[in-house]
């Protein structure tokens, strides 16, 4: 299923194709801040509809992820990494910049992320 994302004021845009069920509630000190809700799939998945100079990136502790977010809004929208043990490029969407994903219908998995 295709899903439509946006940061808050809309100047980054994208569609996410997945079916999103699940998602994560981490509680590291970054995800414990912003209150995100997020869905793990291939980067592939993501296609960006608005320039990518629109956004900003955050990393810290080891720098693996990129945490892009809106440089005008500051919405956190989605992550981007390499899996640590395959290579491959992955994505962490922040289910909350989906309008059309109903969260109450969502099973929340929580991550100690705190503990790493």
């Amino acid at each position: 299923m295709k899903h439509f994302g946006s940061c808050h004021c809309g100047k980054v845009a994208f569609d996410v194709e997945g079916d999103i069920q699940e998602v994560t509630d981490c509680n590291c000190s970054l995800c414990r801040r912003r209150g995100g809700l997020l869905w793990f799939g291939p980067r592939e998945a993501l296609t960006l509809k608005t320039p990518e100079s629109d956004l900003s990136t955050y990393t810290f502790n080891k720098h693996h992820i990129q945490h892009r977010f809106c440089a005008t809004c500051g919405v956190a929208v989605f992550g981007e990494a390499d899996h640590p043990k395959t290579g491959t490029k992955m994505l962490a969407v922040n289910v909350r910049c989906l309008p059309d994903v109903e969260l109450k219908t969502l099973k929340v998995n929580e991550f100690d992320g705190a503990s790493l």
